[in-house]
């Protein structure tokens, strides 16, 4: 099975006051961590990096000092998640089946986690990591309550998200077609009416928004 890995590190960095992606975090680059774990992972073939259109030759420089055997693209992101994610999907390699999606903001990602994203596709449509939510939910409205949900299925979804790369290109053109916003690429494939299964995540496997996630990170 030939797998391909997009991971995502096109973003302005807006909530977090600077590109996080390319900070350094004890010594590396955030988006470095993830990449790491995606070039020590055998089931991945190749590697999609997704940067800022501005940063795309300097990143090439980076990769290039790089020593795998794993062939790294380094391609410019789009305006939006979903934009990026299409620009690194269409520049999988033809041979790509499995595309397998992960957030460079979420350094803290396991060989363990990845493979068993890809294995979990095995008779579903995809598959994505995600946690179960122990907190209760509240649906606030200009500071009060207006409903309580229940959390009893609620998950909260992390990456990597992995889908049949035939099947995801379809959602894709659902959306351009129907002009939608989407947040993570399993939510256009609910949408369409695929198979998606969750896979047990990791609290560790977080995402970096603000500086308190980073004081985290820098904690681990």
């Amino acid at each position: 099975m030939i797998v391909s890995a997009i991971i995502t590190a096109a973003g302005s960095g807006s909530r977090f006051g600077e590109q996080k992606q390319f900070k350094q975090l004890k010594g590396m680059a955030l988006y470095f961590y993830s990449l790491n774990q995606f070039l020590l992972c055998e089931e991945i073939y190749e590697i999609i990096l997704v940067v800022p259109r501005a940063r795309v030759n300097e990143i090439k420089k980076e990769i290039n000092n790089i020593q795998t055997i794993k062939k790294i693209i380094v391609v410019g992101g789009g305006k939006r998640r979903q934009d990026s994610v299409e620009n690194g999907l269409l520049s999988t390699s033809d041979k790509t089946e499995l595309v397998c999606i992960h957030d460079g903001a979420r350094p803290f990602v396991s060989k363990e986690l990845i493979k068993n994203s890809i294995i979990a596709c095995s008779g579903n449509d995809g598959a994505i990591i995600a946690i179960p939510n122990y907190d209760t939910l509240k649906i606030c409205v200009e500071g009060h309550i207006k409903k309580t949900i229940d959390r009893q299925n609620i998950w909260m979804a992390q990456t990597p998200q992995t889908f049949w790369k035939v099947k995801l290109l379809d959602a894709f053109t659902y959306v351009k077609k129907n002009k939608l916003d989407i947040t993570d690429e399993a939510s256009i494939m609910e949408t369409l009416g695929f198979d998606i299964s969750v896979v047990q995540g990791d609290y560790n496997n977080f995402k970096i928004t603000s500086q308190k996630d980073w004081d985290r990170a820098e904690k681990q």
